[in-house]
């Protein structure tokens, strides 16, 4: 499939006659049955129905309609993300039957925008990890190395639009599950400010940290759909009464005097040496467009991990209590002489995967009496530090540059215990905390046992400040020449 015009390009393209939905649907299923049977993007595809919605944007715009601003744009979704009548997993043999009764109201948005929803991308089991690999179902495989992850949790949405399978796609992002994916496979993913894009329909890890965020090709392909599915939901509280702003309008106008913040707590020798390199390289753009470039810091960068796993498995274990074997989810068949307490401990037992399990104890140990101030309440005001902490920096920069992770794509199975691969999300995590936005770009590659791997940058940028941000990836991403630098997965698949 060819998107090198974008997704306003080929939206145009459908409006215009110049091509269909249905064809370019037909496209994206083509290249996912030849090519995702190695690379496990995909949960499952309901390509009848999407079919049918493919053809209803046809018949609209034969009839003279306007489908929306997405018209038969193809968009994949991450498989914790439900819609009616479709099968939504969350990666997990828990909920491996689950049909929603009901749409997320992302999801609405993207159909009454004219898109065409077609598919739910694997992740992480109840988006807990950071490589795609503690999936029920089996891994996602890296499109630029197939023996390489493609980072996590919604490490399928990441791999689908960097192996040209769909133009778009969404995940959600806890502690950095859209951006560090999206940096491991060189695509564009955008973490919203928190409450910016309803979580109505998203099976929750972290209420008070997920968000919802798309990965595109382009800064303005993400921009078009965090533009459709951002706004005010009366189904969640916690979205934000404030106007979507137009993201679109000024995307292209560089910001003059652009004040870009760089902590030194991001540049360590921790890094691996290509991640720096990238990162001054950047800046040297930036200098070069006209930025002052600030140095900053942010101490308590360190101190995110730590917070973040007090504060997300408290929220997963009092959330993933519901899954019982009777409210909801897999029930475990009884022996004789077996109670209703074993009912509980066998189907929950079954049902989750090892990670989700430790997080769960993890969880119920940090809010459990004697532990919760030490632990759990502690975590709350380290909180609060955070977000003072990245107020303050703001008040001298507009937006904060440094990398997504500290490293290119690991290989499968190199990250045996938990604490390493925590540390995965050390550059991302406090943007959740915190709830500002966020986005990861392409900032090149490096070669590493044959292969290129991708690197990426992050910027961030202040609560409610997206279109600050957009426009300063945007001048990046112009002056870089990174958009559309893709894999060949024809030459990945046939070296793996």
């Amino acid at each position: 499939m060819s998107n090198d015009g974008g997704i306003l390009q080929l939206s145009e393209q459908v409006r215009s006659g110049q091509t269909t939905a249905e064809s370019v649907l037909e496209s994206c299923l083509e290249r996912i049955d030849c090519y995702d049977p190695v690379l496990g993007c995909f949960q499952n595809t309901f390509a009848d129905v999407a079919r049918e919605r493919a053809r209803e944007v046809d018949r609209l715009v034969n009839d003279g309609k306007d489908p929306g601003p997405l018209a038969g744009v193809p968009v994949a979704v991450k498989d914790t993300i439900v819609s009616r009548n479709e099968i939504t997993t969350c990666g997990s043999r828990i909920l491996e039957n689950f049909v929603s009764p009901y749409d997320a109201t992302v999801y609405t948005r993207l159909l009454d925008a004219g898109a065409v929803p077609f598919g739910k991308t694997r992740c992480d089991e109840f988006a807990m990890g950071s490589s795609t690999e503690h999936c029920a179902f089996g891994s996602v495989r890296n499109p630029w190395d197939t023996s390489r992850v493609p980072g996590g949790s919604s490490g399928g949405s990441a791999a689908a639009v960097a192996a040209g399978f769909s133009p778009a796609s969404l995940g959600s992002d806890t502690g950095g599950s859209i951006r560090q994916p999206a940096a491991l496979c060189g695509v564009v993913g955008i973490k919203p400010t928190y409450g910016r894009v309803s979580r109505y329909g998203l099976v929750s890890f972290g209420p008070s940290l997920d968000q919802v965020g798309p990965f595109a090709r382009s800064v303005e392909d993400a921009a078009a759909i965090l533009q459709v599915i951002a706004g005010e939901d009366v189904h969640d509280s916690t979205t934000i009464d404030t106007p979507v702003p137009d993201l679109l309008g000024e995307l292209h106008s560089p910001i003059e005097k652009l004040r870009v913040g760089v902590p030194s707590e991001y540049l360590v020798e921790g890094n691996d040496p290509a991640v720096n390199e990238r990162v001054h390289a950047a800046m040297d753009v930036y200098r070069s467009l006209g930025a002052e470039i600030i140095d900053v810091q942010l101490p308590l960068t360190d101190v995110g991990i730590a917070t973040y796993y007090v504060i997300g498995p408290a929220e997963a274990s009092s959330n993933l209590a519901r899954y019982d074997g009777i409210r909801y989810g897999r029930r475990a068949d009884l022996e004789p002489g077996e109670v209703l307490f074993d009912l509980y401990a066998r189907s929950r037992s079954e049902g989750f995967g090892e990670e989700v399990k430790r997080r769960i104890m993890l969880g119920t140990y940090v809010l459990s009496a004697g532990y919760y101030d030490a632990y759990y309440k502690r975590a709350l005001q380290v909180r609060r530090l955070i977000r003072d902490e990245f107020n303050s920096v703001f008040e001298q920069c507009d937006v904060l540059l440094g990398p997504t992770t500290n490293g290119p794509a690991f290989a499968l199975g190199s990250k045996n215990d938990p604490l390493s691969m925590y540390l995965c999300d050390r550059y991302t995590v406090n943007a959740n905390i915190a709830g500002i936005c966020g986005i990861s770009l392409p900032a090149g590659t490096v070669a590493v046992d044959g292969h290129e791997l991708p690197i990426g940058i992050q910027l961030q940028a202040p609560a409610l400040c997206e279109p600050t941000l957009l426009r300063a990836a945007r001048m990046f991403e112009a002056a870089a020449g990174y958009e559309n630098h893709l894999p060949d997965l024809k030459k990945t698949v046939a070296s793996s």
